[in-house]
């Protein structure tokens, strides 16, 4: 048998072109948030299905995220739809959702009204169950999630949260940044206010469910369980511990919120390529499907199977936090270290950051000494 030639070895391989599923709507709806909306809607689905809304993470698309996180298919074999807003670049360079925003995160106005809007045209256009709208983000899409669960409680029956922050946690850039690195000091009850201040609404509260790896260096696992807790104390439910989680039940005894915590992850989704997860930048391989056992906790799939985790750690950037702060005077690129705090919050400058570190270095020392690097 010959041997294949060089030219033949350095022939790049040729991998199947996966289609976006995803198709932009054109149902009108008013967008003050100047949003890109996507549908994907499974043929044949039954008049009263539920929606789910999905929130992408800085830097990536909706059609990326669907296809790492499964929803699409998800939607198909469970019988639901599913909206995703996507970023313009014109409203954030980093293609992350504004969360830390309020002209973006209070009821009736920006990012988070072109998403209640677009909800319900959605809704309405395609015979959905309005008392069925779910709505889950990672990052800053998790923390804008969350910012839509407090703005419209209304609209929204459930959410899921992941590797992001409480409502109502920034305020603005300094906020942003701080919030990110130490989770806030408010009490549960401090943070649940910020929920019932949001609206006018006074019940029944969306269930939520809220996702954060222990080893997350963009946004603190703290963050996590103050959101958990944040709308505990909105439901006034009593926490008791589950198989792998945390979960706080109502009166009545029926599970409202959860947190999960996997160990050992970085800042991403959880993803299970055994079972239809593709692993990609923040979209991360440990074993665990989080989407499947998200609509099981929301009630619009049987419950799943919950596979062991799997020993694959997470990418090289994703470190655990533990270990000694460097300091100011130690072997640090502060540029870099900002550049990619400023990322990571959504927040972007124009022109070179080493301008940024030579002219003002009391921002250097305010992100170091908020944690964030």
């Amino acid at each position: 048998m010959s041997r294949p030639s060089a030219a033949t070895l350095r022939r790049p391989v040729r991998r199947p072109v996966i289609a976006d599923p995803l198709v932009e709507t054109t149902v009108p709806f008013a967008n003050p948030g100047g949003l890109r909306m996507l549908t994907f809607v499974p043929d044949r689905l039954a008049p009263g299905a539920p929606l789910v809304v999905v929130l992408h993470g800085c830097t990536q698309t909706a059609g990326g995220y669907d296809l790492a996180a499964g929803w699409s298919a998800l939607a198909t074999t469970h019988g639901f739809a599913l909206l995703y807003p996507e970023q313009m670049r014109a409203n954030n360079a980093n293609g992350c959702f504004n969360w830390f925003e309020v002209g973006d995160t209070r009821r009736g106005v920006g990012e988070v009204a072109s998403i209640a809007a677009a909800v319900k045209a959605v809704v309405g256009h395609h015979k959905l169950d309005p008392n069925r709208v779910f709505v889950t983000g990672l990052s800053a899409g998790g923390a804008m999630a969350n910012s839509c669960l407090a703005a419209y409680p209304d609209v929204f029956a459930g959410g899921a949260v992941i590797a992001g922050l409480p409502a109502g946690a920034a305020s603005g850039m300094g906020e942003a940044f701080a919030a990110m690195s130490n989770p806030t000091a408010l009490s549960s009850s401090a943070l649940g206010d910020r929920v019932r201040a949001a609206s006018t609404f006074d019940g029944p509260w969306p269930v939520v469910t809220v996702w954060h790896g222990s080893a997350d260096r963009t946004v603190n696992p703290g963050n996590g369980i103050a959101t958990a807790e944040q709308w505990a104390d909105v439901h006034g439910a009593v926490a008791v511990s589950g198989e792998d989680h945390t979960v706080w039940r109502n009166a009545a005894g029926v599970a409202v919120v959860e947190f999960v915590e996997v160990e050992g992850m970085g800042h991403g989704t959880p993803i299970d390529s055994r079972n239809g997860g593709t692993p990609a930048p923040f979209m991360l391989d440990v074993g665990i499907g989080s989407s499947a056992r998200i609509i099981a906790f929301w009630g619009i799939a049987e419950s799943v199977v919950r596979p062991q985790q799997s020993a694959t750690p997470s990418p090289p950037d994703d470190k655990p936090t533990t270990g000694p702060r460097r300091s100011l005077s130690g072997r640090v690129d502060v540029g870099k270290v900002i550049a990619d705090a400023l990322r990571a919050a959504g927040i972007h400058f124009r022109g070179r950051i080493d301008r940024i570190v030579q002219f003002n270095r009391l921002t250097v020392r305010y992100l170091f000494l908020v944690g964030v690097h």
